[in-house]
């Protein structure tokens, strides 16, 4: 009988060109669903929800759809960010853009040699110490 309903409502999606979605639970708590390849179960719940004027979400819940829109978001920017950083996709932008970009570089090469010389240094440090150590053992 769920495979039937599933079907049917496949059949009025095709053949009315509706938005149909169905959720069955049976009663061992499996769930089974269907939605119309040309839209959601969020988008046809929030289509329920503004004409019927029946809310399915309290305002918590909106509140945190809001800030995972907004992280989404942020992650996309810094992910083009850091594409930018890696020297790619940079066609797309102006001289105006590109200044922070190079700065940002500058301050990254700036920062790697910094610590190359310190490594380096204390690789000095240590080969001289091996050298002392190798004075005295031979004595």
């Amino acid at each position: 009988r769920r495979n039937g309903i599933i079907k049917k409502a496949r059949e009025i999606s095709i053949l009315c060109e509706a938005q149909v979605s169905v959720i069955i639970f049976s009663s061992s708590g499996k769930m089974s669903e269907y939605c119309s390849p040309s839209s959601s179960l969020p988008k046809i719940l929030e289509r329920y929800q503004q004409n019927s004027g029946q809310k399915l979400w309290e305002p918590k819940h909106e509140t945190l759809s809001a800030e995972i829109d907004r992280v989404k978001k942020e992650n996309d920017n810094m992910q083009i960010e850091l594409r930018h950083l890696k020297g790619e996709d940079l066609n797309s932008l102006n001289p105006k853009e590109l200044i922070p970009i190079e700065d940002a570089l500058q301050i990254g090469l700036t920062c790697v040699r910094e610590k190359q010389m310190e490594i380096w240094k204390m690789h000095k440090k240590n080969e001289r110490l091996l050298e002392e150590e190798n004075k005295q053992l031979t004595y």
